[in-house]
């Protein structure tokens, strides 16, 4: 049994991992905990001495092969009960990720097992990500992001880069959610905006936008 803190943390360095080509700094783990850097060294230590992570000076931190398999069954928690509150309880999709931060850290596993089930053993979140499943393992949907893809090519809305509550309801507002069709019309040189056509509605968007947006191409 780990804490609320530990599971937070194991889980933060788990994300900060895919994008690290070593080990993942103390620095990074406290801006992405928004705390101090002590704190994070006195956590270090602490999962350290439980064997769910290794630090080497000047390396920084990773997490053990337990820490990792406790990281990855956490995110599963997590997107499972983001898939029930939106598909049961009808929340929307800005909505669901502070109270799924709160049911993440249940313990039991029959219910998280029965969840998986009543909702059908669902692969992916209602922001495009994958789910975990019981054994751990994460099937990486082969997706792009928006600003990468050509004038003229036709896509399907996979996913989203920012999670955040304002992006999202952005989205909402302009009509752009999983399963969408996003046309490409044109792509200015200048500033990398695009012009975009969804449900033969007409919008431009900024590269800050379409840099946050994971598609795929409809004749893949």
């Amino acid at each position: 049994m780990y804490s609320l803190s530990e599971e937070n943390y194991l889980k933060a360095i788990f994300q900060l991992e895919r994008n690290a080509n070593e080990g993942v700094s103390t620095n990074a783990i406290a801006e992405k905990m928004e705390t101090k850097a002590s704190s994070v060294t006195d956590m270090i230590k602490r999962l350290s001495e439980k064997k769910l992570v290794s630090y080497r000076k000047y390396k920084g931190v990773k997490l053990s092969a337990l820490g990792k398999d406790t990281a990855v069954q956490i995110i599963r928690k997590h997107r499972l009960w983001e898939v029930f509150l939106v598909d049961q309880l009808n929340f929307s999709w800005d909505e669901v990720h502070e109270v799924a931060e709160q049911l993440e850290h249940i313990k039991s596993k029959k219910l998280i097992k029965e969840l998986d089930k009543f909702l059908d053993y669902p692969t992916m979140d209602p922001h495009g990500d994958p789910i975990p499943d019981e054994n751990g393992n994460i099937i990486v949907a082969n997706k792009l992001l928006l600003n990468e893809i050509n004038p003229g090519k036709t896509t399907v809305c996979v996913g989203v880069k920012d999670t955040s509550t304002d992006f999202l309801k952005y989205l909402d507002k302009n009509n752009i959610a999983l399963g969408k069709t996003i046309h490409i019309q044109e792509k200015e040189a200048f500033d990398e905006s695009m012009l975009i056509s969804i449900d033969q509605q007409e919008l431009r968007i900024s590269k800050l936008v379409s840099s946050n947006i994971y598609v795929k191409e409809q004749n893949q």
